[in-house]
């Protein structure tokens, strides 16, 4: 090859490696705009995600009545408010002593059994705020048609006081030996959706002057039994047949 066609095939290899390296040049661009693009869209979705947590939003399930604060079971003409925490030991009690009466009560319908999650023992449950997410996770079920199913399970399981009580797994667990298995209530009970709701529960109950769980009321009006105990069944089905005429 002469010197001349040596130097013109040098000078091609030259502008070919030039374009190539240009070609490498654009391709890396353009592939750092589009990952800051992605990284700008995911802190963007991060961003209102905590914005709408900041600004306090309360998602309320459709299912729930009186104001957005309770899950009803039964259409009766007397109506039964049952104020209560997932973690409270009188709570358990009367549950164990006079659920079973009230249900009996609205399935046979005689009265309209209100159920009012609320969550004022977070302080005893290590730091793992279990009242709030217990009622949380109520809601959910509640939201699914499950509420009174998932209502007993939770009591049936309910944790000491002073414990971490139960984690979000085991609801989720103990919600699928009651039929609830839909990825709605897992994804809801995982996600915290309705926490924000619990505590605008919480503050309502509060709100109306009454300070401890359960705290029970019939058509309206607080019952209570001698020196401000928890009512007995007795003292609860003579005040609902009192309130029947």
């Amino acid at each position: 090859m002469s010197k001349g066609r040596e130097r013109a095939a040098k000078a091609r290899q030259i502008v070919a490696d030039q374009k190539a390296a240009e070609r490498r040049r654009t391709v890396t661009l353009w592939t750092s705009v589009a990952v800051v693009l992605m990284l700008f869209a995911a802190g963007l979705i991060g961003w209102t995600t905590l914005r709408g947590q900041d600004d306090g939003k309360v998602t309320v399930p459709s299912a729930a009545v009186d104001d957005g604060t309770a899950f009803a079971v039964g259409a009766g003409p007397v109506t039964v408010d049952v104020y209560e925490d997932f973690m409270c030991p009188a709570c358990g009690s009367f549950e164990e002593t006079t659920g079973g009466v009230l249900k009996q009560l609205a399935t046979a319908g005689k009265i309209t059994l209100r159920f009012h999650p609320v969550a004022i023992l977070d302080k005893f449950s290590h730091g793992t705020a279990y009242s709030t997410r217990a009622a949380a996770a109520s809601a959910a079920a509640g939201q699914e048609g499950k509420f009174t199913e998932f209502h007993d399970v939770l009591y049936a399981n309910r944790p000491a006081e002073n414990t971490a009580g139960l984690t979000d797994a085991k609801m989720i667990e103990l919600a699928a030996s009651v039929g609830l298995t839909s990825e709605t209530f897992t994804t809801a009970v995982n996600g915290g959706t309705y926490k924000t709701w619990a505590t605008q529960a919480t503050e309502k109950f509060s709100k109306k002057g009454f300070n401890g769980t359960p705290t029970i009321a019939v058509n309206g009006e607080q019952l209570n039994g001698p020196d401000n105990s928890v009512p007995s069944t007795a003292l609860v089905t003579e005040t609902i047949d009192k309130a029947a005429g």
